[in-house]
């Protein structure tokens, strides 16, 4: 069995971003010692179930993490390496804002043992950075990034482009700095419009126009064509790594491994008793605590997933990497052959029209394919 993913949510962030869709809240204080024993009581829950399995990866997301106290990074570490058996190269990834304040915990998030480091940088523009409600500089950014390539043994950091107005020459001459910047990873995201966030309205009305779809394609493919002048390739859709250097534990969620998630409105995939159950924590953080300080966990519906609908999940997943999909893999995990599971005249379509293609006995998307993947897997999909 592949080794664990143990992912772990940070709720609360300094300021809600006008893109951002993810669980995340602002409170005037943080409840620091509230969340960090409910986190590690949920943990400690999660771990009697799952038994000592081998653990591969430990991710803190959010929200923003780097806003949690170091202690509390290093006590949930030492427990999950107490709970499970860590792989010798256990990657350890906090995901962290390059604000002053918060670069300036980076040290002791390295001495609780994090050695991988996710920056949130979004854009290395002044300009752009206000337009998108970050809160740090792009000077922050570029010293947050130094800081972080003197302590960290792998590094990563965001960008977001296909903004408004932005144009090829200029995401390319930011793209550039931003490589010359790099350490390892680069995770490179198209801004997309998501329900509920600042950006939806203003898109409603009007107001907030993004790049059309020839433009976005343009982008994206001069993304990848700069990444690879770099030596960074693209193993999934948005991310870009040296050969050896990709996100271990992201790669458990493409690969449609089991992972387990702790905290407010956290997700997972755990495999008991042959059968792959889907959990799912409370999303509100005040909520999610009472349930943990009451019963030891903030569950709220667990459900073991179909065949089919695990067929479907890890087609959604496999085919946004680079890799793909290994027939015998996608068999043993679903119960389901991998032709069954697509619509037979689509996948021939798509092969025909070079966007899905067989290579090296697995099933993939192309270049070409990634470009237009969301309304593939909408065909292709049963």
């Amino acid at each position: 069995m592949a080794p664990l993913a143990l992912y772990i949510h940070w709720p609360f962030c300094l300021h809600k971003c006008p893109y951002c869709d993810f669980n995340s809240h602002v409170r005037a204080e943080l409840p620091q010692r509230r969340f960090a024993a409910a986190l590690r009581r949920e943990l400690a829950f999660e771990a009697a179930r799952l038994g000592r399995r081998r653990l591969g990866s430990i991710f803190f997301g959010g929200g923003t993490p780097s806003l949690m106290a170091p202690e509390t990074v290093a006590a949930l570490i030492a427990d999950a390496t107490s709970a499970f058996e860590s792989a010798p190269d256990l990657e350890v990834t906090l995901e962290a804002n390059p604000t002053s304040v918060e670069a300036g915990r980076l040290a002791a998030f390295r001495a609780a043992g994090v050695n991988r480091l996710s920056l949130g940088v979004q854009s290395l523009d002044d300009a752009a950075l206000r337009a998108l409600g970050r809160q740090h500089s792009a000077a922050e950014a570029r010293a947050a990034l130094e800081l972080a390539r003197a302590l960290f043994p792998r590094l990563s950091f965001d960008l977001i482009y296909a903004r408004p107005g932005q144009t090829l020459a200029a995401w390319g001459a930011e793209l550039d700095a931003a490589l010359a910047l790099a350490a390892d990873h680069l995770s490179l995201y198209q801004l997309t419009i998501e329900p509920g966030t600042g950006f939806e309205a203003l898109h409603r009305q009007g107001a907030l126009v993004l790049p059309g779809p020839e433009e976005g394609a343009a982008l994206y493919e001069a993304t990848g064509e700069a990444a690879a002048r770099h030596g960074l390739a693209a193993y999934e859709v948005s991310n870009y790594a040296r050969p050896g250097a990709e996100s271990r534990h992201n790669l458990a969620y493409w690969r449609y491994q089991d992972y387990a998630g702790i905290g407010p409105g956290a997700h997972g995939r755990i495999t008991r008793e042959g059968q792959v159950v889907a959990t799912r924590r409370h999303r509100a953080p005040e909520a999610w605590a009472e349930r943990v300080e009451r019963a030891g966990h903030g569950s709220t519906a667990e459900t073991t997933i179909a065949p089919e609908d695990r067929a479907r999940e890890m087609l959604l997943m496999g085919l946004r990497l680079a890799e793909g999909i290994d027939p015998a893999r996608f068999a043993a995990r679903t119960g389901l052959a991998l032709t069954a599971a697509l619509e037979p005249a689509m996948l021939r379509a798509a092969c025909d029209e070079n966007y899905i293609e067989w290579h090296g006995g697995r099933l993939r998307a192309t270049a070409a394919g990634r470009l237009r993947l969301d309304a593939l897997l909408g065909a292709l999909i049963r």
